[in-house]
């Protein structure tokens, strides 16, 4: 068995202190930490923050061999256990890393435990030791078998590493969904959050979602216990998934507080933003941890992992995500529709969606969306959002034929067994769904949303299901090609400006600071829209590296971009567009 024991060592210097016992190790053992975690495809080298590597057999020392930036060799004798300590800098917020202060500590095991290699099958367990007195635990990985407190064991290393740890004086709360006990464990919030609220919420996504995967009298989910990990901060938001558990950061102002209105129209942005982010890391458990690309069904921890298929398992799920607020009554459809127009907004507002398809989107991830910069929504697309609007595409069209994304999705679970697909899996479940000549064309057109970089038709969807899309004024910034970051003290920031638009014709580069309009100081953008005549040319000063450059700027003729639209139901639907929204929307 192997043997990783944490201790929160150095609470105001931020190190974990690990000790790895190997039994029976090689004669040259190798161990390396991983340089990515599951979900999160940026190659983020967490060997750079271990240091102190130290290897014995029982008294002896055993010489380490670094052969690359994060694998190590041990040169070993007999057969006595290698034991080694390291220690860990853990000071990263997010959901990928560690962390640990005076008042919380958090970890991934792809931060803290080396792999064994030739040993990653078997039991793995993890003992905590020496915990700041009042600290709570919260993990998904079970029990040791023994009993011992604080000890967790894994069935294997890919089992070890997705696990997160929370560590703490937190808030905790449990629900049961679909016949299985449900955690949320709060961290950092701000006295008198509702977390009933937040309970009876969290559970209505988890029994909708369970129901859709299963059915309503189906087999169990697949875990036997479930654990949400939120970590509240002054302004954030992320989250990873994980086969029995979530690591979510949110804003804390964004949870629910005691007297706020539970009524569908009325719930806070920031609080639906965070249901939203519970519902798309939950169905991930099922679309991406168990029905996964094929080129995922076996990772290799120490370089990059590429799949074409993201647009489906990212975005697909930010699809669901939103609907399933919507089926499960915590926002009506109107809501709903004003957020699926964010979408559709942004991705309109993209001109990478002309460059790049999103299979290829899904690709670069690596390099591009985990890596963005201000030339980002000039060259690529996100596959999260056009991934959406594939799968909105492809359910709307499906609906006209009397079947549905749904039941896309679980014949793919049931084909697969839950278990990896590929792109070819997709088609042809899509093929038996639609059989003939008109799935054969649905199969094409799908691939040429995926593959291709034209327009999606989501407006003529929508309105043959009973939806209006209206076209609706674009803000100033936006018009102009203006991607900005604005406050009182740091003025106007260019952050990026996007191909093809007015800006980028006037020569506003990302990196420009925005002082005034036509002679006027600004503080915001908007401010000029008092002054300056609709459509009219301006005069824009700016400094640009220490210099003050004035540029004229020429707005579109008639204002707002185009593809700036607002989703609305219509009043009085053909009837074969009433039928459908109502499969669709249930009104």
């Amino acid at each position: 068995m192997i043997r990783y024991r944490v201790e929160p060592a150095d609470l105001h210097g931020h190190h974990f202190l690990v000790t790895l016992t190997v039994p029976q190790p090689a004669q040259l053992q190798v161990l390396s930490l991983p340089v990515w975690i599951n979900g999160s495809y940026m190659v983020r080298e967490f060997g750079r923050h271990l240091s102190g590597l130290q290897a014995r057999q029982g008294r002896r020392s055993v010489a380490l061999r670094q052969l690359d930036k994060t694998t190590w060799e041990a040169a070993c004798s007999g057969r006595g256990a290698l034991v080694l300590t390291y220690r860990v800098y853990a000071f990263d917020t997010s959901v990928r890393a560690a962390f640990l202060d005076s008042r919380r500590g958090f970890f991934n095991n792809t931060s803290l435990c080396l792999r064994v290699h030739g040993r990653e099958a078997g039991v793995h367990r993890l003992e905590l030791a020496r915990l700041p007195r009042g600290w709570q635990v919260a993990t998904a990985m079970p029990a040791a078998a023994d009993g011992t407190p604080l000890a967790f064991e894994a069935g294997g290393y890919d089992e070890l590493v997705d696990h997160p740890f929370e560590l703490g004086a937190f808030w905790r709360g449990s629900f049961e969904a679909g016949g299985v006990p449900h955690e949320f464990i709060v961290a950092g919030a701000l006295p008198g959050f509702d977390g009933e609220r937040l309970l009876a919420d969290a559970r209505r996504i988890c029994d909708a979602q369970i129901r859709f995967w299963h059915g309503e009298e189906g087999s169990r989910a697949p875990f036997d216990r479930y654990v949400f990990l939120l970590n509240t901060v002054e302004d954030g938001y992320g989250g990873l998934e994980h086969r029995a558990s979530t690591a979510l950061i949110a804003g804390r102002r964004d949870l629910p507080r005691a007297g706020m209105d539970g009524s569908k129209g009325s719930i806070s942005d920031g609080y639906l933003t965070l249901l939203g982010l519970i519902s798309h890391e939950y169905f991930h458990t099922w679309n991406v941890k168990r029905l996964k690309p094929a080129e995922l069904a076996s990772v290799d921890w120490q370089r990059e992992n590429h799949t074409e298929l993201l647009w489906f398992f990212e975005g697909f799920t930010s699809y669901y995500d939103e609907l399933f607020l919507q089926r499960s009554g915590l926002i009506d459809a109107p809501r709903y529709l004003k957020l699926l127009a964010k979408t559709v907004n942004t991705v309109a507002a993209t001109p990478g969606r002309t460059v790049q398809s999103v299979a290829a989107a899904s690709f670069d991830a690596w390099v591009k969306y985990y890596r963005s910069d201000e030339n980002t929504p000039n060259s690529t697309v996100s596959y999260y959002l056009k991934g959406a609007l594939v799968a909105l595409c492809l359910d709307l069209t499906l609906r006209q034929r009397g079947r549905s994304l749904d039941a896309l999705m679980r014949s793919l679970w049931q084909r697969s067994g839950g278990g990896p697909v590929t792109e070819g899996d997709i088609a042809d479940a899509l093929a038996a769904l639609v059989p003939g000549e008109a799935g054969r064309r649905l199969v094409a057109d799908l691939h040429g949303w995926v593959h291709g970089t034209g327009e999606l038709p989501v407006t003529t969807l929508l309105d043959a299901a009973g939806v209006a899309a209206r076209p609706e004024r674009a803000g100033f910034a936006a018009a102009l090609g203006l991607r900005l970051s604005e406050g009182p003290v740091s003025g106007v920031q260019v952050k990026s400006v996007l191909a093809g638009s007015p800006a980028q014709a006037a020569g506003v580069s990302a990196g420009d600071e925005l002082l005034a309009v036509d002679g006027w100081r600004i503080r915001r953008l908007d401010d000029a829209l008092a002054w300056l005549r609709p459509g009219a040319p301006f005069d824009l000063l700016l400094v640009r590296d220490q210099r003050v450059l004035t540029l004229t700027v020429q707005p579109e003729p008639d204002g707002p971009l185009a593809g700036t639209l607002a989703l609305q139901l219509q009043d009085s639907p053909l009837k074969a567009a009433a039928a459908r929204r109502r499969d669709w929307l249930g009104v």
